[in-house]
């Protein structure tokens, strides 16, 4: 079945060829959603100029030419040229009846990469993520909940839609920092108290090490001798490396469990995978042509970027002392990607800060030779997750919200929130139901904002069980699923849908809107629209259900239909909750 965009899509493009010519055929039908119609199509404007005519001579031409019998009403034409497009609710109907319900309207478009529609997206690529990126021997912040949320959300979607995902939690495991944390494990020993708490609270682990560094002049001594054995392969020290690693994947895992994320261990690729290449990428961009010696540092200054003085800015790939940086590390990564991954489409799910540096970076990579063309490298930009008083969320003493503590305080205040309904659950459902709608709505409330823009934290609000929030959403499948369990049966499964009430055509027109939203997030790496409609989608199942009495309908025909309506509804919710990484409770 195809997505209802898709099928107007090739409509109109058999029309513009016929009207003008095989040149337009494949000119984009401007296709919008309407107030006045199911939706609109604005080629008529655009074109005007090309082919010096009137838009709504144009209009006229293109309607005259479309074949849109048994799938809309008559077509209307508006304004300076607009095409009001509304389908006919058998139309609708039908195409709700296609297969199983999920079939239906689950099935995502196959679109090719050179459609020319917006939200047009290519199924059957390989997408590299790179996402959540925390550090080892470091606490998960707040900071990092917005890079794990995102990118997982736009991981399922790719996979969702027929791409091959290739996950990389680029996570920091290299570099001076990891000399002091090796004298400090042998300082308190490696099966000490202290060493295992790393797992649970590494932060504690890295500020001692810290402390010690900054105060005790022999140890930082040695801890700069470490990093030396450690970049040079020293076995024992590559040993003592491992497990500080280890420590800290126990404690990324712990919370990736807890935020229900696709991420694991074979998901790791941490800046040391890169360490025999960095060598390698700086001297094929000397070869190139690329890089100069500058004060004491070997340094690229790609094209179009100045300092504020106007000079050259410059990306430094080795220090003065030989030493690489993340810059390297980076643009390792790309080559990386695209030689050894196969990459179509890599996604940088990484803090907005960053954008100038991944533009040098890309561009740089570009000039290499690196990033060929038909490869996308996309940075998808996070903004920052805000307290009461408009700056970034920190405790009182001015430190990042462990992310920890706040995933508890959700799942705690959700807990708190079931306790005071009318349902009645036992003691194991209850810790399930409580995690299930703390979780989604942190998550939610995260993945419904332009993941661009900031937003401010407020679980009071998350947890309201009304408006734009994931408890209306989960309530409404619960409700659904209640409703199923009352109806006594599965008879109604193989029912035809008929869409008789105006409440009854709205829903069906939402539910087939469901593909199209998912190739937009695609397309767009935008998953605050997929929120959007998921929330319009509930919003229009509870007018239907206020209006269209479902379980005492007038008859046993228009029963089976509408409960088949409402199972169609609980399915689209739970699939496209499902690929933003939330779950829908059996009861709440």
């Amino acid at each position: 079945m195809p997505s209802l965009t898709s099928l107007l899509n090739d409509r109109f493009a058999l029309a513009l060829e016929q009207s003008f010519g095989e040149d337009f055929k494949r000119r984009d039908p401007v296709i919008r959603s309407s107030q006045f119609a199911d939706f609109q199509a604005n080629v008529a404007l655009p074109l005007a100029k090309e082919l010096k005519s009137k838009p709504r001579d144009i209009a006229n031409t293109i309607v005259g030419n479309l074949d849109l019998a048994g799938i809309c009403e008559t077509p209307e034409i508006s304004g300076p040229g607009f095409i009001n497009l509304t389908f006919t609710s058998d139309f609708l109907a039908s195409t709700l009846n296609q297969g199983t319900a999920a079939e239906a309207v689950a099935e995502t478009p196959a679109t090719s990469k050179d459609a020319t529609s917006e939200g047009a997206a290519a199924a059957g690529q390989r997408v590299v993520i790179d996402y959540s990126a925390p550090n080892v021997a470091k606490e998960m912040h707040v900071g990092h909940l917005r890079t794990t949320v995102v990118g997982d959300a736009l991981a399922r979607t790719h996979e969702f839609l027929g791409n091959t995902v290739v996950r990389q939690n680029h996570i920091g495991d290299w570099g001076t920092p990891f000399g002091m944390l090796i004298e400090h494990l042998l300082d308190v020993g490696i099966e000490s108290e202290t060493a295992q708490d790393i797992s649970a609270n590494p932060n504690a682990f890295y500020q001692a090490a810290r402390a010690k560094f900054d105060s005790d002049e022999a140890f930082a001594t040695r801890a700069r001798a470490r990093v030396v054995e450690l970049q040079g392969g020293d076995q024992q020290t590559l040993e003592l490396w491992e497990r500080l690693v280890g420590f800290s994947k126990t404690y990324f895992n712990h919370i990736y469990s807890l935020l229900d994320v696709t991420l694991t261990d074979d998901d790791l690729a941490g800046e040391s995978i890169y360490n025999d290449d960095l060598a390698a990428v700086c001297q094929e961009l000397e070869d190139a042509g690329l890089a100069r010696i500058s004060d004491g540092a070997l340094c690229v200054f790609p094209e179009g970027f100045t300092g504020r003085e106007g000079e050259p800015l410059p990306l430094i790939i080795r220090k003065s002392d030989g030493g690489y940086g993340y810059a390297t590390t980076d643009l390792a990564a790309v080559r990386h990607r695209v030689r050894n991954l196969n990459a179509d489409r890599v996604l940088y799910v990484v803090g907005t800060p960053q954008a100038m540096h991944f533009e040098m970076v890309f561009s740089i990579a570009r000039a290499a030779g690196w990033l060929p063309e038909g490869v996308e490298f996309e940075h998808v930009k996070i903004g920052n997750v805000l307290g009461d008083d408009g700056k970034i969320l920190r405790t009182r003493s001015g430190a990042p919200v462990r992310l920890a503590e706040l995933l508890d305080e959700a799942v705690a205040r959700a807990k708190a929130t079931l306790q005071e309904s009318n349902v009645e659950f036992d003691a194991e459902e209850e810790a399930l139901v409580a995690k299930t709608v703390g979780i989604g709505a942190v998550k939610y409330a995260d993945l419904s904002v332009a993941h661009d823009t900031s937003y401010t934290f407020d679980l009071d609000r998350m947890l309201v069980p009304i408006g734009n929030t994931a408890p209306y959403l989960q309530y409404a499948g619960a409700r659904i699923r209640s409703i199923l369990r009352k109806a006594e049966g599965d008879a109604f499964t193989a029912a035809p849908i008929h869409l008789g009430e105006a409440a009854e055509r709205d829903l069906g027109l939402a539910l087939l809107g469901f593909s199209d939203v998912v190739a937009e997030v695609v397309a767009g790496s935008a998953p605050h629209r997929l929120c959007t409609y998921l929330f319009d989608l509930a919003q229009s199942f509870t007018s239907f259900y206020e209006q269209c009495p479902v379980l005492i309908a007038e008859t046993a025909e228009v029963r089976d239909s509408r409960l088949r309506l409402s199972q169609t509804v609980l399915e689209v919710l739970e699939a496209g909750l499902g690929v933003l990484g939330i779950r829908v409770p059996e009861r709440m």
